[in-house]
């Protein structure tokens, strides 16, 4: 039998590390990342990564595992975390998942849709268009073929955008289409999941948002930008255009001030912490049931321990 997970969901700001740290502590556990910016050499800051100290706690997994100008998909994260779950149970030890990207964390438990394989000459064509028009055009064009993967797809997302209107052009039918046939309702769970949310009170959530961005800045975000500018991982790299990253990048070659670009990580943190909300609030998105806190003070710990120690 698979092993039991407990995985924590919700949005940034939210309190899902400081969670995962005190139930992995308790439950024997190591912690696996399902967040997508967390996998990348010296993004550490910006991406709200465990510490030196928390790490040597609680051992973490799928951290620091590809640079920043490398490409990581979905299938290479389920792949990883397979074998990060193996390892740790077999060592008699319990799992705990936890980040905020909501298609890492339904591939893991429902695996991928058995979607066309990559079009050199279609992904040329459409880089070729978002190059000449922009991001938003692109975009634009996936609403009106497909508006209900165009809601699910953050707009700066250029990586999706195009997998989206490629398997469009190549199969003719919406990557919406394909999705609802790989239906949580009619395809097994991976692995046997208690899923845990944390959906602080709206206000709430963005003044921790703002206490966490301003707690990034004073520990160093702009020198660990400055040191990834350095080594030339700039934008339009898909890991520079994370949020913290992007704004950063655009302070330092001079196209907002500093009070404008802080401003706009907290706007950026917000707005994609409604995202992250409204995705795993869809029932159509998630693989299995969610059990919904305000914090991570209100979530039953014992039991969530009792559940991976399989009683």
């Amino acid at each position: 039998m698979p092993p039991r997970l407990v995985v924590i969901v919700g949005p940034t700001g939210a309190g899902k590390t400081r969670l995962a740290l005190e139930l992995a502590a308790r439950a024997n556990g190591e912690v696996v990342s399902a967040d997508s910016q967390q996998v990348y050499l010296g993004m550490d800051i910006g991406t709200g990564k465990a510490t030196a100290d928390e790490r040597a706690r609680v051992p973490h997994h799928l951290l620091d595992i590809v640079a920043p100008d490398q490409e990581m998909t979905a299938a290479r994260f389920i792949e990883l975390a397979d074998a990060a779950i193996a390892d740790i149970t077999a060592r008699g030890r319990t799992v705990v998942v936890c980040g905020g990207t909501g298609l890492y964390v339904r591939a893991l438990l429902l695996g991928l849709f058995a979607g066309p394989p990559a079009s050199p000459e279609v992904r040329a064509e459409l880089e070729a268009f978002a190059d000449e028009h922009g991001l938003s055009a692109l975009h634009a064009e996936l609403v009106k073929i497909d508006p209900a993967a165009a809601t699910k797809i953050d707009p700066a997302d250029r990586k999706r955008t195009i997998r989206a209107l490629e398997v469009w052009k190549l199969t003719g039918e919406p990557i919406s289409a394909h999705q609802a046939r790989h239906d949580h309702k009619t395809m097994p769970l991976r692995y046997p999941v208690s899923l845990v949310g944390l959906a602080p009170e709206r206000e709430a959530l963005y003044r921790a948002i703002d206490r966490r961005v301003d707690g990034m800045l004073a520990a160093g975000l702009e020198a660990e930008v400055a040191a990834l500018r350095a080594r030339g991982y700039v934008p339009p790299l898909r890991s520079q255009q994370a949020i913290g990253y992007a704004e950063l990048h655009d302070l330092a070659e001079g196209k907002v001030d500093r009070d404008r670009a802080v401003e706009l990580v907290k706007r950026n943190s917000r707005h994609y912490a409604r995202r992250q909300l409204s995705w795993y609030r869809s029932a159509s998105s998630q693989p299995a049931a969610i059990a919904w806190h305000p914090d991570p003070v209100a979530v039953d710990l014992e039991s969530l321990e009792r559940y991976l120690a399989g009683s």
